[in-house]
């Protein structure tokens, strides 16, 4: 039992284990395909993004001025349009204040700070007040709305006079110098091109002057008059892709812990009813049928508990039959054995008792056959010995058959009332000549009537054989007594005779065919060892018992009876 606990043990920790660094391992390969991810692909995924939000932009600005400018309208023309109106929209507003107004009329002088890209644009502007025209999309607010979104940088150059229509704030004059080498062909050393469109490319490049790289689009809007570069810088999306590979870290290190605390209690949870099915299953390869699943879960474990629950009472039941099956078996086998050896030893017994007068007869024919015997009185006497023989042979040859139709069943009890002193008496009677040539002194003193219910024949059979080895073993006072007693719901007979002493080893054998205390087997009594075995074999078949004890002076045998109820023999 120590060994299988340890299996036990080591079964539990070895699930344990191998859950938890599978757990880890798993958690720990997506953080290192996570921090792979984003450091090898995540920069070119922003950068990406930000080429299509440039794209769009080229198309949503494209796309207002090619609308404004198809009635022939410069787009220099457009934008200051739009600017009066703006100026106009925000002059009017209600809730513009005194010193405002006052801020407005010293523009001129003062030299109001602007926000990039916001040259001759009121400040309310760059506050969004009247960005939409009363509802209308301008190009203004179109380049505003990608700037502020996406931080996109944008100036607009008129290609034929070389004047900035649109400028970037501070930066405006070095980005006109900047597209003003592109177109030329100078200044793009550390440039790496990223998408080339008919009017316009985009690229990254290295600036040297603000050592910082740039995402740049350049080219020429589709009235092939007006030059652009938008500029975005990438330093942001690099501190962005650092910052979210930080965070990732963080957040999956503290995600491995709180899941490896958790995993170790949901662990323990999962392999503590596994555990009992595992000790279940100990105690059951023990042949302990007793053990069961006392869980009442519905998932996996729950049903493979009991299905071992149901297994484990068909295995009880099964083995319960082979057991049985097995001790019927060997009982067989036993009792085959025992009759195959009693066979044998019945054949020897039988062969025994048959040689001698088969022998006599044999010896006594033949003198006969050849004339040995020619007086009378000589012929007679071996005629009377060849007789005898014969007689004996036949009485052993009945009483064999006899014995085997009462072992067999062969032969059915007539069951009877009738008076156990009577029959004894009559056979008494009937016994006299035999009871005076054996000089025996029988006393017997019945009581009244005696009635018993058995079968009457078989009963006087063995009265007989009980009488007949009293008279063959009859000895010193050569008297025999036969005593009826009355006991509850029984009646013992007994029958006594003096003599010798049986052997104690021998007493048990009596009641088996062909055995004799007399181990050389004479002829002094003339008996063939069978009566006493039928005397067992009957009362085996009324359920009763017979027996035989050493007394003072000789030697009992004795039988019981069942009584006859009293109303029944009225």
């Amino acid at each position: 039992m120590r060994e299988s606990g340890n299996g036990s043990s080591s079964v539990k920790h070895s699930i344990r284990r191998r859950i938890m660094l599978i757990f880890l391992g798993i958690m720990t390969a997506v953080l290192f395909s996570v921090w792979v991810i984003n450091n090898w692909w995540l920069e070119r995924y922003y950068i990406d993004e930000k080429r299509k939000e440039m794209e769009a932009a080229y198309e949503d600005i494209d796309a207002a001025v090619m609308e404004r400018t198809g009635s022939g309208e410069s787009i220099g023309d457009v934008i200051a349009g739009e600017l009066q109106r703006e100026w106009e929209i925000w002059a009017q507003a209600p809730d513009r204040s005194a010193g405002e107004e006052d801020w407005e009329g010293k523009e001129s002088g003062s030299g109001r700070p602007r926000s990039p890209g916001t040259e001759n644009v009121p400040e309310s502007r760059e506050q969004g007040e009247g960005d939409d025209f009363q509802g209308e999309r301008t190009l203004l607010r179109t380049i505003r709305d990608y700037g502020d979104k996406s931080n996109i940088n944008m100036v607009l150059i008129d290609s034929n006079t070389g004047a900035t229509i649109l400028g970037a704030g501070r930066d405006s004059d070095y980005l006109v110098q900047k597209v003003q080498r592109y177109v030329l062909g100078v200044g793009k050393r550390h440039a790496s091109l990223l998408r080339e469109h008919e009017n316009y490319v985009i690229e990254t490049n290295y600036d040297t002057r603000f050592r910082s790289t740039y995402m740049e689009s350049w080219g020429f809007l589709s009235d092939n008059r007006t030059l652009f570069i938008m500029s975005m810088p990438l330093a942001s999306i690099r501190e962005s892709v650092m910052l979210t590979n930080r965070f990732t870290t963080y957040v999956g290190l503290m995600a491995l812990v709180f899941g490896s605390v958790l995993m170790y209690f949901v662990t323990n949870k999962v392999t503590k009813p596994l555990m009992r099915l595992a000790s279940l299953s100990e105690r059951m390869s023990e042949l302990d049928f007793d053990a069961k699943y006392e869980g009442n879960s519905q998932d996996e474990i729950g049903v493979l508990g009991r299905s071992m629950n149901t297994l484990s009472d068909k295995l009880k039941e099964t083995i319960g039959a082979l057991q049985k099956a097995n001790r019927q078996l060997q009982h067989d086998i036993e009792e085959k054995i025992h009759i195959d050896e009693m066979r044998k030893e019945f054949i020897a017994n039988v062969s025994h008792e048959l040689k001698t007068p088969i022998a006599l007869i044999q010896g006594y024919a033949e003198g006969l056959s050849e004339g040995m015997c020619e007086e009378k009185e000589s012929r007679d006497y071996y005629c009377e010995v060849i007789m005898d023989e014969a007689g004996k042979m036949n009485k052993m040859v009945r009483q064999l058959l006899t014995l085997s139709d009462l072992e067999f069943g062969g032969d059915t009890l007539d069951f009877q009332q009738f008076d156990i002193n009577e029959l004894i008496g009559d056979f008494l009677n009937a016994s006299r000549i035999l009871i005076e040539q054996n000089q025996a002194q029988v006393v017997f003193e019945p009581k009244g009537a005696l009635y018993v219910t058995a079968d009457e024949f078989k009963i006087e059979e063995v009265v007989t054989n009980y009488l007949n080895n009293a008279l063959n073993h009859l000895n010193g006072e050569r008297r025999i007594r036969i005593i009826v007693e009355r006991r509850h719901d029984l009646v013992k007979v007994r029958v006594y005779n003096t003599g010798n002493w049986i052997p104690q080893a021998d007493l048990p054998n009596l009641w088996t065919k062909f055995y004799k205390v007399d181990k050389a087997r004479t002829r002094d009594y003339g008996g063939s060892g069978i009566g006493l075995s039928i005397v067992k074999a009957v009362m085996d078949a009324h359920h009763q018992s017979c027996g035989v004890e050493n007394v003072e002076g000789g030697v009992e045998f004795w039988f019981t009876l069942k009584r006859a109820e009293e109303q029944t023999i009225s």
